[in-house]
């Protein structure tokens, strides 16, 4: 009896949804948007797109397109429960090809936030009441 509740237990913790594991991994912020991505065909294992209710192994690879970069990632383990970025990339291998990396930062060198420089633009609060000041005088 006690074998086959073990193996009953053993098998709950092998299965894990594909959109569970994504937003373990902090590949998602959240559990809903790594299910809306998968259901919007972002999310793909072996080029075909996967549904977020897949179970994954340790060994598959999926490729998952987020806003911010296509990952191309191995599953190194199982991971059931959100746990913090130092703890996650231990359960994935990310395997994103050399040319997707260099892309990015293209991207990023050439991506301008729209903030303005230090010390330059208008002046502060203290700089205008300091002109203020000068121009009265």
């Amino acid at each position: 009896m006690v074998m086959v509740e073990k193996a009953r237990l053993s098998d709950v913790q092998e299965k894990l949804r594909l959109d569970k594991y994504l937003w373990s991994i902090r590949l998602f912020k959240t559990r809903t948007l790594a299910a809306a991505a998968c259901d919007n065909g972002k999310v793909k294992f072996n080029g075909t797109p996967a549904k977020a209710s897949k179970h994954i192994s340790i060994g598959n690879e999926y490729e998952v397109k987020t806003e911010i970069k296509r990952w191309r990632i191995k599953v190194t383990g199982l991971l059931h429960k959100r746990v913090k970025y130092e703890e996650a990339i231990k359960y994935y291998l990310d395997i994103t090809p050399k040319e997707e990396m260099q892309r990015l930062q293209y991207q990023a060198a050439s991506f301008h936030t729209g903030k303005r420089q230090s010390k330059i633009g208008r002046p502060t609060k203290k700089e205008r009441r300091d002109i203020d000041d000068f121009l009265t005088n």
